[in-house]
This record gives structure tokens, sequence and C-alpha cells, in this order.
């Protein structure tokens, strides 16, 4: 089978720093897979990897079938990303940037116009007429990026904390839509630190530390009875007693 995402012996350096050590990974179309890990486990590292931002030091990374490097351009109008940092055009209003978007994907301004309204109404995003990005709200922002990354019906999905910010009416709809994707086989690769969201959602979870793979199973495996969290946790330790010491 084809894997959706493949990363083999893949690793990233900033200098002496390794961002991502030797990480081999595939998962399967379809899939919803939540990337959990500590902050600087490597996380965002792998994700600006898979969508082209950063070029691995070593490793080979294939998307649907393909290696990156044999068709970067195809490969990036099949996919969409929601990138933590978001990188909007903010001088734009939203639908502006939104119209944009989808130009570079060749949608017509008549197509990304109809579904950025639909979205738009979905995620209860109505910013003023002549409002830019610049003046939104964090929470508007999260919501205009998740618009650009799903204009043009991707086949595989990247979003990098895609809940931070964002209120619980918002939230639940979100998830909606994202399973509304999984059953039509859209394949998901998501990171969060909210864990609950990630048992919800994600059918196969892999866990990072320190830029390696520590763990990979569905949520039945890596549980084992107990919550996510005490799970993640217990594997990768280093978790510290609560109690403040002025506060005896």
């Amino acid at each position: 089978m084809t894997h959706a995402v493949e990363l083999s012996h893949v690793t990233k350096r900033f200098g002496d720093k390794v961002a991502v050590d030797d990480l081999s990974l595939a998962v399967q179309p379809g899939a919803f897979v939540g990337l959990l890990g500590r902050n600087g486990a490597g996380k965002s590292t792998t994700l600006k990897m898979l969508t082209g931002l950063v070029r691995p030091t070593s490793g080979i990374i294939s998307l649907l079938g393909t290696p990156m490097d044999d068709d970067p351009i195809g490969l990036k109008r099949r996919i969409g990303v929601m990138p933590e940092e978001m990188a909007l055009l903010e001088m734009l209003t939203g639908p502006q940037y939104v119209r944009f978007v989808g130009r570079m994907y060749g949608l017509s301004d008549e197509v990304a116009d109809a579904r950025r309204k639909e979205l738009f109404e979905k995620l209860d995003l109505q910013p003023g007429r002549r409002t830019v990005i610049a003046d939104y709200s964090f929470g508007m922002k999260k919501k205009v990026a998740l618009c650009a990354a799903l204009l043009h019906g991707p086949e595989l999905l990247f979003l990098d904390e895609p809940f931070e910010g964002i209120d619980p009416v918002t939230s639940r709809t979100i998830k909606e839509i994202l399973s509304a994707l999984r059953k039509r086989g859209t394949t998901i690769v998501l990171t969060s630190h909210i864990l609950e969201i990630v048992e919800r959602l994600c059918d196969e979870i892999a866990i990072l530390e320190r830029g390696k793979l520590l763990d990979r199973g569905t949520l039945e495996q890596l549980r084992r009875g107990a919550s996510l969290e005490s799970a993640f946790v217990e594997l990768v330790g280093g978790a510290r007693d609560g109690e403040l010491s002025w506060l005896k």
C-alpha cells in the first residue's frame, strides 16, 4: 500500500542542535494521526519538513507516494497546511487573503468566494468588511488560517496546534469538520497539547521526545487502560511535584 506520509531516517540539525533525530514514520491513507510531544520535542520541525518549509539535513520524505524532491510544487497543491505561526498576509482582509490562496490552488474567484463564505459561516468568523487581518484577534487569525488550509479540498492535511486560542463553540465545529474530512478519506496529521482533543479525534498517535520517535500505536495501545495524559507523562517522564515551597 502507498503511504500518505513516509519519513525514512529523517534528521534535522540547526547548527549543533539536533531537532529531529533519525525519524522513521509511515502514515496510511485516511488515517488521523496525533503527533504528540513536549515543547521542543521536534513536532513543529517535523511538520515544517513535511510541508516543505524546512529541508531535512538527511533522510527521505515522501507524500502521497511521491518523494518530495521529485515534485515539490505538485505535492503542495494536494496538501493543506495550517502552521502554528499561521504566516498570513496581514494587510489583506480575511476574504481577500482566502481568495488569494484560492488563486494559488487554481480555483476561480467564484468558487473560492463560495467556499470561503461557507467556511466563515461555520466558524462564526464575521470580520468587518474593511478590517485587515492584522487587526483580527488571535482566534480569528487561526480561523482564517484553517479556512486557507481547507479551501482546495486537500488529500492530506497538516495542522499544527489548530485549537490554540479557539473558543469552545468553534472548537466543537472544527472537530466536526475534521471528523467529516476523515470520513471522506482525507489523511490528517495534527499536533496538539490538548490531549482530550487528540483522544476524541485521532485513531493513531506518535509520541516524539528529543527528536526521536518514542512510541507509536492506536489510542488503545498507548493508553493501556489509563488516560492518554497518564500514559503520555509516563512515557516522556520528567513530571514534577506541583506543590510550591512558599505555599506550604
